[in-house]
């Protein structure tokens, strides 16, 4: 007997959602992707997981989403520490500080250095704490 899997889509986006993105200008898109989640990093409580999910990045903008259900959203107002590395291949966004941290990572499909651009772009036209020390 043979079973097949199904791989969820995890591109779609409302109108509403699609719209405002693309008012902002997309500047770069990957769905479909495996990211790697981790929550409270450091902690002996530490979880981590792989999901698909997908990530647009606008001028204004990081949304890493499944169907339209916000997993991680940066923009302009957005005040909480987020730093973006590139490692190796792999793209990691941290955000939070000491208990409440956590890591999105993920292989993009173009290569690493221009999402980490296009994120940190991010990054510094926001309210983000990690600005302060600018």
């Amino acid at each position: 007997m043979l079973a097949l899997a199904c791989v969820a889509d995890t591109s779609r986006l409302d109108a509403d959602q699609e719209a405002r993105l693309a008012a902002q200008g997309i500047v770069l898109r990957a769905d479909n992707v495996t990211f790697r989640h981790s929550q409270d990093v450091g902690r002996r409580d530490a979880r981590q997981r792989d999901r698909r999910a997908s990530i647009v990045v606008t001028r204004q903008a990081v949304l890493i989403h499944e169907r339209g259900y916000v997993d991680f959203l940066i923009e302009p107002t957005s005040r909480r520490w987020v730093e973006v590395h590139r490692d190796g291949d792999r793209v990691r966004i941290n955000a939070g500080t000491g208990g409440n941290t956590e890591v999105w990572s993920f292989v993009p499909p173009d290569g690493a250095e221009p999402w980490v651009r296009a994120i940190r772009d991010v990054i510094r036209q926001s309210a983000s704490v990690a600005n302060r020390d600018r």
